[in-house]
């Protein structure tokens, strides 16, 4: 009888033992996990390059006119094709000239089912009037820069995250109708002119109860030499976030884009989705000594402006601060 005992408790121990080696090959050695090396993808240049390139050549993309609903329906297309749960949220643009035009804010869900999420974003119209140009200061722009560069960026990574799956929930979200307010009097406060689509996102979410850990906002993420400071609200209601993402950048040797530097508070569509309830950090370039770009609201906001290392650098920070989470 002990000696049949023996063998069996023999042939149990192995087996158990056998199962915990199967459930963990490689992954377990001498009592020690080692989890496995996190493979994070990169921005291809050419990639996301033409896909700013494509919005520009929709033309301006103003709502309510024919380019920019050829380029809604272009970029809900993409989206859809990156394996992203698509919402199309139209709402009525008022703007303060006193016109109207239906705009909408377009949103893709990677793994809608996941609980933890990340909100990213960017506004896809561009300005109605080149205000800060010499010459044909009533003619829309391009807005390569100023629209079409952090869309771009969003896309690539919705691409990339589509062939590299990612274990937490990423919300894209593409607000519309954020550059037309008025910015031809400093003296008065026109703030609620500016951001119409993240302030209606904030007021009537995409989905009940929407919560994401934090998001962040790409906004003239594309330019030469390309020059992103510390914004004041970024700082003022997330520099948790700003902190981990400043300190991506200077890990991958990006630093030269993303500088120390505090700059002033800008009305961007984050001021709106923090309000919301998703604390929100703005990308936005700020070239040394204030201000923006002089390409900013004028007719050179084209592609002649965009850099392929610029776009890139931004969206490889944006990659790492996803897969690392």
């Amino acid at each position: 009888m002990y000696k049949y005992l023996t063998i069996t408790i023999f042939l149990v121990s192995t087996f158990i033992f056998s199962s915990c080696e199967t459930k963990n090959p490689s992954n377990n050695k001498g009592g020690i996990t080692i989890e496995p090396e996190i493979k994070i993808p990169s921005i291809n240049k050419d990639s996301v390059y033409a896909m700013v390139k494509a919005q520009v050549d929709f033309g301006s993309r103003m709502p309510g006119t024919e380019p920019h609903k050829k380029c809604s329906e272009w970029l809900k297309d993409k989206l859809e094709n990156y394996g992203t749960k698509v919402t199309m949220q139209r709402f009525k643009a008022d703007f303060y000239f006193g016109k109207s035009a239906e705009a909408v804010n377009i949103i893709g869900a990677i793994n809608p089912e996941k609980k933890r999420r990340v909100l990213l974003c960017a506004h896809w119209d561009s300005r109605f009037q080149a205000d800060q140009d010499t010459e044909r200061k009533n003619e829309a722009i391009l807005g390569a820069d100023d629209g079409a560069s952090g869309v771009g960026v969003l896309l690539e990574i919705a691409r990339l995250i589509q062939e590299n799956p990612i274990d937490i929930g990423v919300d894209i979200i593409f607000f519309d109708a954020e550059d037309q307010g008025n910015d031809s009097d400093g003296t008065d406060d026109t703030t609620l002119t500016w951001c119409l689509g993240s302030q209606y996102w904030a007021n009537n979410k995409h989905v009940g109860g929407y919560k994401a850990e934090y998001g962040i906002l790409l906004d003239m993420v594309g330019s030469k030499g390309a020059r992103f400071g510390r914004e004041a609200y970024s700082m003022q209601n997330a520099p948790d976030v700003m902190n981990k993402v400043w300190k991506t950048a200077k890990d991958l040797g990006y630093g030269n884009y993303f500088v120390d530097d505090n700059v002033g508070g800008i009305t961007d569509d984050h001021v709106f989705v923090t309000r919301g309830g998703v604390r929100t950090i703005d990308i936005i370039n700020r070239p040394e000594g204030g201000g923006f770009g002089k390409y900013w609201h004028t007719h050179d906001d084209d592609m002649g402006v965009i850099s392929k290392k610029s776009l890139a650098a931004v969206g490889n920070v944006v990659l790492n601060v996803l897969y690392n989470e």
